[in-house]
Parts: structure tokens; C-alpha cells; sequence
């Protein structure tokens, strides 16, 4: 990506030299991590998955911690993509009327304090909404070279644009919506209507990357396949037949691989917020 002149954004917090207890909530980077750990120990990932929330606290510390050269680097590229979804969703929301309230984003390492609770970095890069904050640990960038092989810049960007898709759908309201819904229904209706709001975060990445790419010319040769590859090395049914060599349909909650390349792809493309409705069609279309 292009970001050489582009500003650093005011909303981030450095919590690097700090660390925090153990709980819920798993991001996109949750998928990941932790389904990868699981299967590296031959366990089944999603159960590990689904009792991440679970998990007993552990105490907190506090500690001098110097970053390496490359860690600030990434730090200032988070910073740097951050401002660009500013930007664009400041602009977006002006398009229909409503003011845009940018997210704070959580630098951290191993562990933090949220709103929704304590999490460790395990539960990978995650939105919560009580505190409506962007959490990453940057080392979660490291592990999706050397355990998925989802690497380059722009696939990071796409990690942070997903979570800040979560936001934007916070401010319009389909979040919670969407989670009142799931604690009233099955855990196999719970898990589609999941499927739905990643499948929109990741269509808000796709129409953030557009419209930065036409303000900046920020995308390069080779972007687009980085996103595209991210996408699909983070679907549910890529990690399950890693895991365990077959995939269960009913358990998937952030989208089957070319679910997630298409709607990725989908708001790359045509970069309308008029795209982005992955609710009122049937399951079966997404």
C-alpha cells in the first residue's frame, strides 16, 4: 500500500506495557489463532472457540516494554489505516445524513482490559462495542504470516477495516440488533445471523478500500490478491477441514471461505453502501 505522507490518527491508545486478565469475545483474528492452536494440540478448534469466553481471569501486570524498530513501524501503519477509515466513514456517514463517531484503537500486548471484559491476545485483533474500541496486539500480524500464510499490508489493513466494520455497524444500529436476535433463537440460527454481520464487516473493509484507493491511490499491484487471500485462509470451513478434515455447516459463525472472499471482493468493487445488506436475502445466497 501507498501511505507515505498520510496522517496518523489521534484516536489510538498504546497499552503495550501493560497487560490484562483472560476473557470473551473473539474477533476475526480469533478464527485464527485460536483455532490454529487447537489444532496444532488436536483438539477441535471450535469448541475451543466457543468456550473462549469462559476462560478463568488471570492477573494483571504492569511493565517497561521497548518496541522493536519493526513493531513501530506497524504500530504507525495501524495508525495510518486507521485515519483512512476515518476519513472515508466520516464522509460515508455524511452521504446519509449522519455524523460518524470514529472508534479509539487499543494498541496491547498479550493481554488488556476492555469493556466487554478481559481478553489475551489469543482472542486475536476484536471489536467491543461497550467501549466502542478497536483492540490489537500486533504480533497477531506475525502469526498470520507463519500460521495461514495471509501476509502483506494491505491484508493487515483488511484485519483493522473488518473491526472497524464492526463499529460502523454499532452506530447504525445492526449490531445490536443482530446480537438481541441471537440470545432468542437456536444456537445453529444464533450462528447464521453471525455469519451475516462478519459477512457485512467484511464487504465495509472492501468499500473502506475502495474509496481510500480513489482518494489516495493507496492499493498497488498485488493488494487486492493479499485481501483476497486473508479471506479466504479465514473461513470457517478452511479451519475445520485443517483441523479435522471435514467441515460441520451448522457451526460455521464467520463465513465459509468464498463467502468471505465474495463479500470482500463485493464492496472492493462497487463501493456502495447500498451493497452491503447480507440480511434479507436467503442464507443460502450469501
Amino acid at each position: 500500500m501507498r501511505l507515505d505522507g498520510r496522517r496518523t490518527s489521534s484516536n489510538v491508545e498504546d497499552r503495550r506495557g501493560m497487560s490484562a486478565g483472560k476473557a470473551g469475545g473473539l474477533g476475526i483474528g480469533g478464527m485464527i489463532i485460536v483455532g490454529i492452536i487447537a489444532w496444532l494440540m488436536g483438539a477441535n478448534p471450535m469448541d475451543v472457540i466457543q468456550q473462549a469466553g469462559t476462560m478463568p481471569q488471570i492477573g494483571g501486570t504492569s511493565e517497561e516494554y521497548t518496541p522493536t524498530p519493526e513493531e513501530e513501524e506497524l504500530a504507525t501503519f495501524a495508525s495510518q489505516i486507521l485515519a483512512g477509515t476515518e476519513d472515508i466513514w466520516t464522509e460515508e456517514f455524511r452521504k446519509m445524513g449522519k455524523t460518524y463517531v470514529a472508534p479509539k484503537l487499543v494498541l496491547f500486548k498479550n493481554a488488556v482490559s476492555s469493556g466487554c471484559g478481559s481478553a489475551s491476545s489469543s482472542s486475536g485483533p476484536f471489536y467491543c462495542s461497550a467501549d466502542q474500541c478497536v483492540y490489537l496486539d500486533l504480533d497477531f500480524f506475525t502469526s498470520m504470516k507463519r500460521s495461514i500464510g495471509a501476509d502483506g499490508d494491505f491484508a493487515y489493513a483488511y484485519v483493522i477495516a473488518h473491526e472497524v466494520g464492526h463499529h460502523v455497524q454499532y452506530l447504525l444500529g445492526t449490531l445490536g440488533q443482530a446480537h438481541q436476535r441471537m440470545s432468542q433463537v437456536s444456537q445453529t440460527e444464533s450462528n447464521q445471523i453471525s455469519v451475516r454481520l462478519e459477512l457485512q464487516a467484511d464487504y465495509f473493509a472492501g468499500l473502506w478500500a475502495f474509496h481510500d484507493n480513489k482518494r489516495f491511490g493507496s492499493l498497488e499491484d498485488g493488494d487486492l490478491e493479499e485481501a483476497l487471500n486473508a479471506a479466504q485462509k479465514i473461513g470457517d470451513d478452511y479451519l475445520q477441514k485443517k483441523a479435522r478434515g471435514y467441515a460441520v455447516p451448522e457451526s460455521f459463525n464467520h463465513g465459509t471461505s468464498a463467502q468471505r472472499h465474495k463479500w470482500l471482493k463485493k464492496g472492493l468493487t462497487t463501493g456502495s453502501i447500498a451493497g452491503a445488506d447480507t440480511f434479507s436475502q436467503p442464507y443460502e445466497a450469501l
